[in-house]
């Protein structure tokens, strides 16, 4: 993988006719993925870190992966190819055998809700992030105007 990324951070969910936009970048830039209804929604719920009564998908995931003593390192949005965005999933094993990294290809709607729900660190390629459309502007105007925003 590349080294060279850029910390970035989930700005804000807005409800969209085809789904949802994701918001996220940084101070400098903000984006947006587009992903299903209900990906919005989960990813909404553990931003806010709100009580299911069971677990979800992707509480699951954590819970194998804790199992095996496997921790997620953290997400990165590495590429767009054809209007789809690309991502990769960092986990990290330690075990009396050392340390193991395993790069896994996910989706970022996935990456988004993991990365959310375990608090942990999402970045993008900065080769990415040079290329996508700035939509500060927008996020901004949803924001004065009261929009539903994490």
């Amino acid at each position: 993988m590349n080294r060279d990324v850029v910390p970035i951070a989930i700005r804000g969910i807005l409800p969209a006719n085809s789904g949802c936009a994701i918001f996220v970048g940084n101070d400098d830039k903000v984006f947006v993925i587009q992903v299903e209804h209900n990906m919005g929604a989960i990813i909404g719920m553990f931003l806010r870190d709100t009580p299911k009564e069971r677990p979800l998908t992707h509480d699951l995931i954590a819970n194998i992966l804790q199992g095996f003593n496997i921790s997620v390192e953290r997400v990165v949005i590495t590429d767009l190819k054809n209007s789809t965005y690309f991502a990769r999933l960092i986990l990290q094993q330690q075990n009396e055998l050392g340390r193991k990294i395993v790069e896994i290809d996910a989706r970022p709607s996935d990456c988004l809700a993991i990365a959310a729900a375990q608090k942990r660190p999402i970045y993008v390629s900065a080769a990415l992030f040079e290329q996508v459309e700035d939509m500060s502007e927008i996020l901004d105007r949803i924001n004065e105007n009261g929009g539903e925003t994490e």
